[in-house]
């Protein structure tokens, strides 16, 4: 490993002003699941700095208001797979954050790291964009929130600027009455970085019809989105396995339209539209 300058912050002023000072060649360091591997590879581009925001509590909870849920970007995926606010408001994402790596991974890896990491096989990503997630981004030339889903650009690069810092997450409760799910596939049952994964939510109304519907797939698209193609053809029906399966040939359909046919196509293209039907049957 090349050598660098180490910096350990005590505000988060001070983490804005080493951003804005080593612009181009600093590096956040949060849980360093992704960030201490690549920087053992002999190929990687060394920083100058590494900015550890990891002992800073501005970073660090999980709230709730009325109607939204609030993370802190160094909420650990541990703290997801194991907070009631999360599984009572939020279950895909408690869901995805208990089958991310190993106990180790879960107790050091963070949300906020795998949004900025922006690697297509980030499971926690695909519940928070069904959740319609917001992100606020912030320097010091002050603070910025968008939606997830305006933030990723292709795989392993966003439209975070240099200086900027994830300093929250926030979305909408999802409705009691709502139910969801996720679901991953790996090479293996467990320590699997997935190959393609589902993010799914159903609501039905009194009559058992179905009025909202939400499917994120991960690892499908150059960046993750919302399906609404098949989304649609949810809506206004009572949830059945044959509607789900059509709604899972759709995903795929969509998906080849989006990526065109590569080499990895004649497996995912089933293979997703299975996991898109397997995601949506707990649901109903």
């Amino acid at each position: 490993m090349k050598q660098f300058e180490y910096f350990s912050p005590d505000n988060l002023p001070e983490v804005f002003r080493l951003l804005t000072e080593f612009k181009e060649t600093g590096q956040i360091l949060a849980g360093g699941t992704d960030v201490l591997i690549e920087l053992r590879k002999a190929s990687a581009k060394t920083p100058k700095a590494v900015i550890d925001i990891s002992r800073l509590s501005e970073l660090k909870g999980i709230t709730e208001t009325d109607s939204e849920v609030i993370l802190k970007p160094m909420v650990t995926h541990t703290e997801l797979g194991t907070s009631p606010i999360i599984k009572k408001y939020a279950r895909m994402l408690h869901m995805a954050a208990n089958v991310i790596g190993s106990p180790q991974i879960r107790n050091r890896g963070t949300v906020g790291g795998n949004i900025m990491n922006a690697a297509t096989c980030a499971d926690t990503v695909p519940p928070l964009m069904a959740l319609g997630a917001t992100i606020t981004l912030q320097s010091t030339q002050g603070k910025r929130t968008l939606a997830l889903q305006e933030f990723f650009v292709k795989p392993y690069v966003t439209i975070a600027r240099r200086d900027e810092l994830l300093t929250e997450i926030r979305f909408p409760k999802l409705s009691l009455a709502a139910t969801s799910s996720f679901i991953k596939l790996g090479r293996r049952n467990a320590l699997a970085i997935s190959r393609l994964s589902v993010a799914a939510v159903l609501l039905k109304n009194e009559a058992g019809i179905l009025k909202d519907a939400r499917i994120v797939p991960g690892a499908a698209f150059p960046t993750w989105q919302r399906v609404t193609e098949a989304e649609n053809m949810l809506i206004g029906k009572m949830p059945v396995a044959e509607l789900f399966e059509e709604a899972g040939k759709k995903v795929s359909e969509v998906m080849i339209t989006c990526t065109g046919r590569r080499w990895s196509t004649e497996y995912k293209e089933p293979v997703i539209a299975v996991l898109v039907k397997r995601a949506l049957e707990p649901c109903r």
